[in-house]
Order: structure tokens, then sequence, then C-alpha cells
């Protein structure tokens, strides 16, 4: 198994910002995590590359990587893992970026570090990845500094620091969400057919059900749901899009503009999620439910079956719906 991942949580405080997420990843495959803005997304892969920094705490019963538990490893065993083995690809490409060195100079920056590559030979494989990701006049691109590329040029570039060692793991965050829909599109291409032709395990996070649906056209594997750090439902696609049980997943589908042809406005989930202060005792979707009952206000539902539900739509539910 590439990455194993049991009962993460982390904390800031009291508040729990992501609890008890388990995920798991073969090599080679496609995995999607979904949810709104809040939801924990994010902050479960950086846990996982361990940039989370204090006063966050992250503790699992199991955050292994090829076998190795991450929590384990030393400094030195962790930097010399990630950006080889388990890179990560920013929703912000321009301000990851360092404005002050050309693209090629930070991309012969990871080469040297993980690779030992210098001179000629790291000049040769930056013009190689900036190729390799689709960058018009590579070797000239290579001189220019960040401010110079447009937003898609410069996701490019991240792109291909990502994948400068031939990753094991990739770790796609929001990768689309600043660039113009067009570029969206390539981005999106970019990262899957990559993903096939290394057999990278990729996991990508979105808050877009059209980037999961993109996914899924591509033979994704599988897609967690995502709602106020915990996972609420997960599955196979695109048969959890087909039917979810969850009312969130349900919720997220229907927001969909293309499910809200001829409506006078788009169906929408109310209320927002919930934060430090307004946790609520049981069920964290019970204020915002449709289907919520008397159960749902004071305990709190497991994951059972990959729903997070007491009550899960039924497929009875949704032809009636």
């Amino acid at each position: 198994m590439l990455l194993n991942i049991k009962n993460l949580s982390v904390q800031f405080g009291a508040f729990p910002a992501v609890e008890g997420l388990d995920l798991q990843l073969q090599a080679g495959e496609l995995l999607g995590i979904v949810g709104e803005s809040g939801s924990g997304k994010s902050l479960s892969m950086l846990a996982l590359m361990g940039l989370v920094d204090a006063p966050g705490r992250v503790q699992a019963d199991c955050l292994e990587f090829q076998g190795q538990d991450l929590l384990r490893l030393s400094p030195k065993q962790r930097r010399q893992l990630i950006g080889k083995d388990m890179a990560m690809v920013f929703q912000d490409a321009l301000s990851s970026l360092n404005p002050s060195y050309t693209v090629g100079f930070q991309i012969k920056e990871v080469l040297q570090l993980h690779l030992g590559l210098r001179g000629a030979a790291a000049t040769q494989r930056a013009l190689e990845l900036l190729e390799l990701v689709e960058i018009p006049d590579a070797r000239n691109r290579l001189k220019a500094y960040p401010h110079q590329l447009s937003g898609g040029m410069n996701q490019r570039v991240m792109i291909a620091m990502a994948i400068a060692c031939n990753p094991k793991l990739l770790i796609a965050d929001e990768p689309t969400t600043a660039l113009d829909v067009t570029i969206q599109a390539q981005i999106m291409d970019l990262l899957l057919r990559l993903q096939r032709e290394q057999d990278m395990g990729l996991i990508m996070i979105t808050h877009d059900l059209a980037v999961v649906a993109e996914m899924a056209q591509a033979g994704a594997n599988s897609v967690a749901v995502m709602y106020a750090g915990q996972v609420v439902e997960s599955g196979p696609l695109p048969a959890l899009f087909e039917a979810p049980r969850h009312p969130y997943t349900e919720a997220l589908l229907a927001a969909i503009p293309e499910h809200n042809r001829g409506a006078a406005r788009l169906h929408a989930l109310p209320g927002i999620v919930p934060g430090a202060l307004d946790r609520p005792r049981g069920c964290l979707l019970a204020p915002r439910c449709a289907y919520t009952q008397a159960r749902c206000a004071n305990e709190l539902p497991a994951l059972t079956k990959g729903v997070r539900c007491f009550y899960p739509i039924t497929k009875q539910e949704q032809a009636h719906a």
C-alpha cells in the first residue's frame, strides 16, 4: 500500500480541525477529496506532509507512506522524503514560488537537493521538465521570473517542480482555483496525463464537483467527501455520485448548475460550516440537514460502510427526490 492513514486528527487548542480521518491509496491510484471551504481537506494533507506548525497538533493511529511511519521520522529523514517521493502542488503558485529567483533556478534547486544534479545536467533536466508540462519556448522560460509568467504558466512550473524527482505520490491542492476556465481544463488534463504516464498516486483536493466528475471520466478510483473536519462519505466513482447516501453529498450535487436548469434559483444548503465556538453536540451537519431527527442532535455518528449518518439516504428516497 502506498498510503495508509488511520484516525488522523489535527487540533488547534480544543478545536478539532481534522477529526478521525481514514484514507488508503494504492500505487498508481487516483483519489479525490471534496468539500467546501473549511472542511479540512487541505489541512489533512498538510499534516501528512509535515507542514502543520505549532500550535497545531497532529496525531494518528497510523500515518504510513510506503510502509514508513511518518510520525517517527526525524526532521532530516522527512526532508529527504518530502519533495522527492511525496510532493504537493499548492493552489496559489505565485505565492509559492520565490519572486527573487528565476523559475529555472528554483527547479534546479530541487534537482540538486534531492538528486544531486548540478551544472549542465541540472539545466538539461529542468528544460525537459518544462517541456513535459507543455510550457512553450521552454529554454527562454528557464530565465524568467515568476512575475513575468501568467498564472497558468506559474502553475505549470509548480507541477514541474513537484514531479522533478518522479514522486510516488502527488497531492494537488485545488491547483486550478485562480485560473481561467480554459486554463483550468488544461491544467487538469496535464495532471491526469502525468498521473497515467508516470503511474503516480494522485490525490486531488477540490471544492469543485465538476473536477471530480472529470476525474471519474479519467478513471479515478474513489472520492472522499469531507465536512467540518470529518469524512462523511467515501466510495468508488462514479457510483458515489450516482447514488449519494449522505445528505451533505446529496446537497453538494444538487447545487451543481447543470442540475438546476429551469429553476429560478440554484439549490443551496442553508447555514455555514461550524467553527470552534458553534460545533454541534451531535452530528455536525444536523443544523443544516433536511433529514435530521432527534437522535442526530445528541449523538455523533461513526463512519460505517462508507457513510457517516444514522439515516443514510436510500435508493427509494433518491427516486422520489
